[in-house]
C-alpha cells in the first residue's frame, strides 16, 4: 500500500483558488475532529491534533473545516495545533448550518445568521480574515441571493479573502457567480455518486476549484472493478477512489477526512498513484449508484 510516512501531499499537483492563492490539490477535511454524529469533542483530542500537524509534514497546505463541525470544536482543535500557521497554508471554512444535535443539520441562511458564524469562526481560528469562506448549505427559507449578499458584503469589509459555495446546483452556482467571484464549489462526488458531474463539468470550464465532499466510497458497495484494479496495483480501494478523482478533472481539490494519522498517511498516499488511461476508463465507465447519501458538508467517510 502506498503512502505510509513518505508520500507528500505535492505528488497531486497545485490548483490555484486564485491568482495568488494555490494549494496542493491533496486536502484535508476536518469535519471527523469532533465527536459521533460529528457532535461534541472528538475520543483522543490529541490524535486529532496529531493529525493535523501530520497533514501539514505531508505537505497538506488546505483544510477545510465549518462552524458546524462540533459546533465549534473542528476549528477550534485547528488553531490549538497549528496557530501560529505557517505561510501558504489555506484554512476555508463554511457557515450556514445549525445543529440541533448528534447527526442533525438544518440550513441556516439568514444574513445575520452568516454574519454571527463568520465572526465566531474568526475568532475560534484566531485569524482576522478566512482565506476561503464558503456557504455550507442553500436554505430555502431565504432567498439564495440574500445569503451570498451577506458573504459579498463581509468580504467587502475585509474579514473574507475568497468566497465558495457548497451543495449547489448549476442555477445556484450561476446565481452566485452573478453576484462575486466564486472560487470553489464543494459538493458531495465521488465514484459511486456522481449527481453532480454537471456541476463539475461547469467548474472545469469557468477554473473553478471543484471540492468534493465524502471523496472515498466508506461503506458503499464496492464495484468489482474497482476492488480488481486496487489490487492489481497494490494500493487500497479507499487510495484508488482518491487517485480517479485527482485523474478526473484537474479541477478537483479531495478533501479525505479522518481522525486517525495512520489513515491520513494513507489517504495522501493516492496522491502519488498514477492510473493508466484504462484504468480511468474503466472507472468511468462505472454505473454510479444512486440515493446513497452522507451528511451535509461531510469532508470524508472514515473516521
Amino acid at each position: 500500500m502506498i503512502g505510509h510516512n513518505s508520500v507528500p501531499a505535492a505528488a497531486a499537483g497545485r490548483i490555484s483558488l486564485d491568482p495568488e492563492m494555490s494549494v496542493n490539490r491533496m486536502g484535508f477535511g476536518a469535519m471527523r475532529l469532533t465527536g459521533p454524529g460529528i457532535w461534541g469533542e472528538p475520543k483522543d483530542p490529541e490524535e486529532c491534533r496529531r493529525v493535523l500537524r501530520r497533514a501539514l509534514e505531508l505537505g497538506v497546505d488546505f483544510i477545510d473545516t465549518a462552524d458546524s463541525y462540533g459546533p465549534a470544536v473542528s476549528e477550534r482543535l485547528i488553531a490549538e495545533a497549528l496557530h501560529p500557521y505557517p505561510a501558504g497554508l489555506v484554512i476555508a471554512t463554511k457557515g450556514g448550518q445549525v445543529r440541533p444535535g448528534p447527526g442533525q443539520w438544518v440550513p441556516e441562511g439568514r444574513p445575520e445568521h452568516l454574519r454571527a458564524a463568520l465572526e465566531g469562526s474568526l475568532r475560534r481560528l484566531r485569524v482576522e480574515r478566512i482565506d476561503l469562506y464558503q456557504l455550507h448549505r442553500p436554505d430555502p427559507k431565504v432567498p439564495f441571493d440574500e445569503s451570498v449578499g451577506a458573504l459579498v458584503d463581509m468580504k467587502r469589509e475585509g474579514k473574507i479573502r475568497a468566497i465558495g459555495v457548497s451543495n449547489v446546483n448549476l442555477q445556484q452556482l450561476e446565481g452566485a457567480r452573478g453576484m462575486t467571484a466564486v472560487v470553489s464549489v464543494q459538493n458531495r462526488y465521488n465514484l459511486t455518486d456522481r449527481e453532480s458531474e454537471d456541476v463539475l463539468q461547469l467548474c472545469e470550464k469557468l477554473g473553478i476549484a471543484f471540492i468534493p465532499w465524502a471523496p472515498i466510497l466508506g461503506g458503499e458497495v464496492e464495484p468489482e472493478s474497482v476492488r480488481r484494479i486496487a489490487g492489481e496495483r497494490g494500493i487500497s480501494t479507499r487510495q484508488l477512489a482518491l487517485a480517479w478523482i485527482l485523474a478526473h478533472s484537474t479541477q478537483t481539490l479531495p478533501i479525505p477526512g479522518t481522525a486517525s494519522v495512520a489513515h491520513l498517511e494513507e489517504n495522501v498516499g493516492a496522491a502519488a498513484v498514477r492510473l493508466t488511461p484504462d484504468e480511468v476508463q474503466q472507472l468511468d465507465s462505472l454505473s454510479p449508484a444512486t440515493g446513497v447519501r452522507g451528511q451535509p458538508g461531510e469532508g470524508g467517510r472514515r473516521a
